[in-house]
């Protein structure tokens, strides 16, 4: 597992499990640390991540050897291996771009959101029936084929989800734990606590939206637009940017702004996750094409194409799209054929230029929020660049301190576990 860490390490000594974490003196933010932080966040990030999991898992193992070993450490190497680590750099710029160097509490925080992360893709993994994850088994499929159970199995397709949830809600006790011992100023720790509240809400509120717009089919484009707030863009990118800006003790306008670049970015993530869902290259995207029309997603995608063609008269349109949309066994025929309603009712070309303005509405929020010509203020206008996928607008002038962004079709790992 990689967890056992030696007593001096630099960042275990933040998780020795002899120290009071919630009550020790608070050493204070060390500018020398944040900037080598700064080269390297998701090295810092891995080597915080390995000190608070190998805690967490010796925890586990003092419970009992058989859970420790089964399930613990399956979710502490399934954080580990984690994707690009978008919500703790948004964090951690954010916090960076706000004037503030607290390295140690940005770091935890930055575990937490990794673990809230565990959490949303083992349960969602089983409420999808995922085979995979991340190239590997899904953790509900792991977990039954460890016991020599195949996961078709009545046993088997019994016991792997159900050790699943119960994987997953040992992340989320897991995430939980790591905001509450890190070491923080009262006030922060109040701001801070309202935004973790508030997030872990919003992301069960929206996956429950997700699953009933499954169930109950076709969704309107407002209701799938909120269903993507709520599932994607608050939980992805405007409470990882909140969070920085609680550490950094930012006022009330920065954060608001703030908020309002990470809520616009966010909505665009979705949109163009929704696109990807459709159109996608499963090497881009990692997942099969067209799944997400296969398991009947209410996406703002299908909603505006049934809204068109409604507007239109289009009688065809909607009878491929009841026809198609939630059926398991749709073949690449028929996919292309929804593909087309898609793109002949003008879905897909509105979704496109709806998340591309979304992008630039995103950078505009975050230039009133913070100087994007500065270090960590261009940093993050990039990192909103990439989630939004569009070319971060206002551009960095002549000599910026960071490298320009490169926009690229789609950034594959973190949008499609992004979206969830």
């Amino acid at each position: 597992m990689g967890l056992s860490l030696p007593a001096d390490h630099a960042f275990a000594a933040s998780v020795h499990p002899d120290v009071d974490r919630t009550a020790s003196a608070d050493p204070g933010p060390s500018a020398e640390e944040a900037r080598a932080v700064d080269h390297d966040v998701p090295g810092g990030l891995q080597r915080m991540a390995e000190a608070v999991l190998a805690e967490r898992v010796a925890e586990a193992a003092e419970h009992d050897p058989v859970f420790a070993d089964e399930v613990a450490h399956r979710v502490a190497d399934f954080t580990l291996r984690g994707g690009k680590r978008m919500r703790p750099r948004l964090l951690w710029w954010a916090m960076r771009a706000c004037g503030a160097a607290d390295t140690a509490a940005a770091l935890r925080l930055g575990v937490a959101l990794e673990l809230i992360q565990t959490c949303a893709l083992i349960q969602d993994d089983v409420m999808d029936r995922s085979p995979t994850r991340r190239g590997r088994p899904a953790v509900h499929i792991a977990l039954a084929e460890r016991l020599g159970l195949p996961a078709g199995s009545g046993p088997g397709g019994a016991f792997g989800p159900s050790a699943a949830v119960l994987a997953g809600d040992l992340a989320l006790v897991w995430a939980d734990d790591t905001v509450a011992e890190t070491c923080l100023p009262p006030s922060r720790r109040r701001r801070i606590t309202a935004v973790w509240r508030a997030m872990r809400g919003e992301m069960i509120a929206g996956q429950y939206l997700d699953l009933r717009g499954q169930a109950v089919g076709a969704a309107s484009a407002t209701t799938a637009l909120r269903t993507a707030r709520l599932k994607s863009a608050l939980y992805t990118v405007e409470r990882p940017l909140a969070l920085g800006a609680a550490l950094a003790g930012a006022d009330r306008r920065t954060t608001d702004e703030l908020r309002a670049a990470g809520r616009y970015a966010g909505t665009a993530f979705q949109l163009r996750d929704d696109l990807l869902g459709a159109f996608g290259d499963p090497a881009v995207t990692g997942k099969p094409s067209g799944d997400d029309i296969r398991d009947g997603k209410p996406t703002y995608l299908l909603a505006v194409a049934r809204a068109r063609a409604d507007a239109a008269g289009d009688r065809r349109a909607p009878a491929v799209l009841d026809r198609a949309v939630g059926y398991p066994g749709l073949g690449d025929d028929d996919l292309a054929e929804v593909r087309s309603v898609l793109e002949a009712t003008g879905a897909r070309a509105h979704v496109e230029d709806r998340a591309r303005r979304l992008g630039e509405r995103a950078a505009h929020h975050l230039a009133r929020a913070v100087d994007v010509e500065a270090h960590a203020g261009g940093r993050l206008l990039d990192l909103l660049a990439a989630v939004a996928g569009s070319r971060a607008a206002p551009p960095p002038g002549p000599g910026s301190a960071h490298p320009p962004y490169r926009e690229t079709a789609a950034p594959a790992p973190a949008v499609a576990e992004g979206g969830r």
